[in-house]
């Protein structure tokens, strides 16, 4: 099942290497599958110069999984199948999480909401996926920065209210989590996601297999001390990465450059709907506005160098941007490119690619239900045990 996900279509003979099973074996199972109407048959393969091998993929609506995307602002919940087809709308609550005592509680009540209005039987939901900016303890549950959950775990709390396993991540881990099993990451080994939103994440894919550090907290590039500006960053330090290239930068400075006079197709902006005026900016710069690509070619330039820093640390082989402020596509590419030739040694730095994301701002959320379906086995296994037995993380 998990094989099928990730892969979308397979072969008989994929799977018996992928799950180490006789042919005869994946065979048999494969035929028990497809009579349950788990697995369907998709036609045969591209031919290769020999026989073209059946393949087969999960049927769509055989399970779903809630996965909810949260920044620092804006939560969003999604019902997803097999195939990570949207089921339905998604929905977009503006949730502050700064300072927010009551946001677990928030969360909990949208979320069970958001469950009972499904158009699916809830015993057909494996799980929810979650992904969320903080210091995430992913074995406790818990969120060091935000969602405060007192002697309780943000994971027992969400499941004692919707009735389903629950898992959490950081958002950064979890966009890279999408990108390496589904997307511009996969089948690749060395690979670096930023995730560039109203601060810059990072998930890095280090020998094949996600890297998240001794407690989980590795990829904080956000907070690289690379300026001397005197800005105070949201961590509470000054001069890091985040205080001269997150999107919330991109805004205060277009909204400044107006009042001054700048000359624009961008009016009426205001930093009270940070969301509305992010999108208009990078609308107005794909438009040719010479305000607007002035803005993100200064921050791009300088998440190329933060970019630089990583590239003489890991050598990787690809850099993904992705995530919100990715949308901007191919603004962000020539002055990430012209930090890296300025501040790279060019051998270090000569094989390594950038590459857009083809998820964009869907990164988050398909990467919280990949990690529901990283885990349906253990899922599957907790779900048959009575209510209250069990506690995921």
């Amino acid at each position: 099942m998990k094989h099928l996900y990730f892969a979308g279509e397979l072969s008989c003979a994929d799977l018996s290497t992928l799950t180490n099973k006789s042919v005869p074996l994946t065979t048999r199972m494969l035929n028990e599958l497809i009579s349950e109407g788990t697995v369907v048959e998709k036609g045969y393969a591209l031919s290769t110069g020999g026989r073209r091998p059946q393949m087969y993929s999960l049927k769509p609506d055989l399970k779903y999984v809630v996965s909810v995307a949260m920044d620092q602002l804006i939560t969003r919940i999604a019902l997803l199948d097999m195939q990570n087809n949207y089921v339905g709308d998604v929905s977009r609550i503006e949730l502050p999480l700064t300072g927010n005592a009551d946001a677990l509680e928030e969360l909990g009540r949208h979320l069970s909401d958001f469950i009972k209005q499904a158009k699916v039987p809830k015993e057909h939901i494996i799980g929810v996926g979650i992904g969320m900016p903080g210091f995430v303890d992913v074995v406790k549950g818990i969120n060091h920065s935000f969602l405060p959950s007192g002697n309780d775990s943000i994971v027992s709390y969400l499941e004692r209210v919707v009735a389903l396993p629950v898992l959490i991540d950081n958002d950064s881990s979890l966009v890279a989590l999408a990108e390496h099993k589904l997307g511009a990451a996969k089948d690749k080994q060395n690979v670096m996601v930023l995730s560039i939103g109203w601060g810059i994440g990072l998930g890095m894919v280090l020998n094949g297999a996600l890297f998240r550090g001794h407690n989980g907290f590795a990829g904080e590039f956000s907070h690289i001390p690379i300026f001397t500006n005197n800005k105070m960053c949201s961590c509470g330090k000054s001069g890091c990465l985040e205080t001269e290239t997150s999107l919330v930068v991109v805004a205060e400075r277009a909204v400044k450059g107006l009042q001054e006079g700048r000359v624009s197709m961008l009016q009426g902006l205001t930093l009270d709907d940070m969301e509305a005026t992010a999108n208009a900016i990078m609308e107005a710069a794909l438009k040719g506005d010479r305000f607007a690509i002035e803005l993100f070619s200064e921050t791009a330039y300088n998440i190329g160098r933060g970019v630089a820093t990583l590239i003489h640390l890991l050598n990787p082989e690809l850099i993904v941007l992705s995530g919100r402020g990715s949308l901007a596509g191919r603004l962000w590419m020539a002055p990430i490119q012209q930090a890296i030739n300025e501040h790279c040694i060019p051998k270090i730095a000569e094989d390594t690619k950038i590459r857009i994301s083809s998820f964009g701002y869907q990164a988050e959320i398909i990467g919280a239900a990949a990690l529901v379906m990283e885990h349906y086995d253990t899922l599957t296994l907790v779900k048959s045990k009575p209510a209250g037995s069990h506690q995921v993380a």
